[in-house]
């Protein structure tokens, strides 16, 4: 296939930069890259070979008619587009002048329109006086098409108490740019450039003051690698905050010298590699990770035994794992292992959809992470976790005993096996004691029989209403059986209240207090009475 040359440097006309090629443009509310400037034959003047931020934008692969002008990282991510459609973006300070000072007109417009009439605006001139651009703190910047800096050091005179600055979805094409003008925020403590497509500087320390206050940063969709972030890496002594999702990150590595001042990081929907996750596990200040959308399915820290700590992820309090691929508990257990975890959304695993109800799935998560305090957005309260620590205990009961369990801690040598896959019974047992031989439960296949409860339920207020026996899953909720009990009671509207006793604890009488919950989250069995009171 033939390369054509391109058009030189000197030759451009038609009104294009001289360093066309690499530069960002702006067509039809879309984005990319110009890959290519000159002709493409059998068509006269010039063209611009353009890869698109959206690969849907395009055509093709930067080829027409068997001569490749250009290279996509999308087999559909190129097309050609003539130059008067194209546009090569403005500068900040224009973009500042068209995003700000036209709101100051409009507003003194008002003013003028309003001071026409016999009242008095008290208070207008410290509106005024607080929009002017000079005394901007926030600047949104967002899909202004600003592609340079501007004049040397005006940016520096214009808006010089910015605190946060949002770029995303501009025409910036490298970091250079990016630091002529951070370079002249020196309060700069927020800077979201998502959506842009930046070329790693040759020497990212050449202005140290460009980012020496920077504390937060959104690299959302920029198609960066994590050695590419890692090069960059250098410039944010100070980084506390690193939003780095949608990206080409597939393999993490050791952040050295490099990110140490982290507490946040967002890696979700990238192709992470299984394991890699390891590589920024001793980085000694984060505390919250995000590896949502990642492909994630194992997860082992090797240096901790079952049951012990990992000295991996030190701070890390926070960790969300939603939309994953994890099917095995044993992932679960090696959370366990983290020393600081106190807040985990795993929503939409394989894991989950293996329970029979999402009530017993929740309980296994929150008995086999001994310190959480949130799971999936709902706050773990201390009766929920004992609930579900004991519900664990009386499911796994038979295994722990055939596994080399024994009631007398003298005999108690449950085996490697079981340990392993339920590192945290021996210390539940410890907490409540071994479960008695009537609390056991026997794990038996799905089968709708077998999650079936009989459920007599009695209005101990109302003597001259009978009792009910229905036949319920014991995965439906309580608001549910709400639902059923005012059409099967024919109660007016009125709040119930719930509650039930069971032959196995006479004379107590638990509250079933939480609408959302499954029957099964209770303990509730067959042949349990539930009362049912209104107001």
């Amino acid at each position: 296939m033939r390369v054509p040359d391109q058009i030189q440097p000197t030759t451009m006309h038609e009104g294009l930069p001289s360093d066309a090629v690499g530069r960002r443009v702006a067509c039809d509310g879309e984005r990319g890259t110009v890959r290519f400037v000159g002709t493409v034959p059998p068509t006269a003047g010039l063209w611009l070979g353009v890869e698109w931020d959206n690969p849907d934008r395009g055509k093709h692969d930067g080829s027409h008619e068997g001569v490749h002008y250009f290279t996509c990282r999308h087999p559909k991510g190129g097309s050609f587009v003539r130059p008067k459609k194209a546009s090569f973006g403005v500068d900040y300070l224009t973009a500042i002048r068209r995003r700000y000072e036209i709101e100051v007109q409009q507003v003194l417009g008002e003013e003028i329109q309003i001071s026409t009439r016999t009242v008095e605006m008290v208070g207008f001139e410290a509106i005024t006086e607080k929009q002017k651009v000079e005394n901007l703190t926030d600047v949104a910047l967002r899909l202004c098409e600003v592609s340079s800096p501007g004049p040397a050091n005006e940016i520096r005179n214009t808006t010089p108490h910015v605190l946060m600055l949002d770029l995303c979805g501009n025409l910036l094409c490298c970091w250079d740019d990016v630091m002529a003008v951070t370079e002249q925020m020196e309060e700069l403590k927020e800077l979201q450039l998502s959506h842009n497509r930046l070329r790693v500087p040759s020497n990212p320390t050449v202005r140290p003051r460009a980012f020496s206050c920077l504390r937060v940063l959104s690299l959302t969709n920029c198609a960066l690698t994590w050695p590419q972030l890692l090069e960059c890496a250098p410039m944010w002594p100070l980084l506390e905050e690193l939003y780095a999702s949608e990206n080409d990150i597939t393999e993490l590595q050791k952040p050295n010298n490099v990110l140490q001042s982290l507490t946040l990081l967002d890696v979700s929907t990238n192709p992470l590699v299984d394991g890699t996750v390891l590589s920024i596990g001793e980085l000694p200040r984060l505390e919250n990770l995000n590896m949502s959308k990642t492909g994630l399915s194992t997860l082992r820290f090797d240096d901790a035994l079952p049951g012990c700590k990992t000295a991996m992820f030190p701070a890390l309090k926070i960790l969300a794992v939603n939309s994953n691929n994890i099917s095995e508990w044993s992932v679960i257990n090696e959370l366990e292992k983290l020393q600081s975890l106190v807040r985990l959304s795993c929503r939409q695993n394989p894991l989950l959809s293996q329970e029979r109800n999402p009530g017993t799935a929740m309980q296994l998560l929150i008995a086999r992470v001994g310190r959480l305090e949130a799971l999936n957005r709902w706050t773990v309260l201390p009766e929920d976790r004992r609930g579900a620590e004991l519900d664990y205990c009386k499911m796994f009961g038979l295994e722990w005993l055939a596994s080399g369990g024994h009631r007398d801690p003298q005999q108690n040598r449950p085996s490697a096996e079981f340990t392993a896959q339920h590192p945290r019974y021996q210390s539940l047992i410890q907490k409540y004691g071994a479960p008695e031989d009537s609390e056991l439960k026997k794990q038996e296949p799905f089968a709708l029989k077998n999650q079936l409860l009989s459920i007599t339920f009695v209005c101990p207020d109302e003597t001259d209403r009978k009792s009910v026996v229905k036949k319920l899953p014991d995965s439906m909720i309580v608001q549910k059986v709400k639902g059923l009990l005012y059409r099967l009671l024919k109660i007016p509207g009125a709040e119930l209240k719930l509650s039930y006793t069971s032959s196995k604890m006479e004379g107590k009488e638990i509250e079933i207090d939480n609408d959302l919950k499954p029957l099964q989250f209770y303990s509730i069995e067959d042949g349990d009475k539930v009362l049912v009171r209104w107001l």
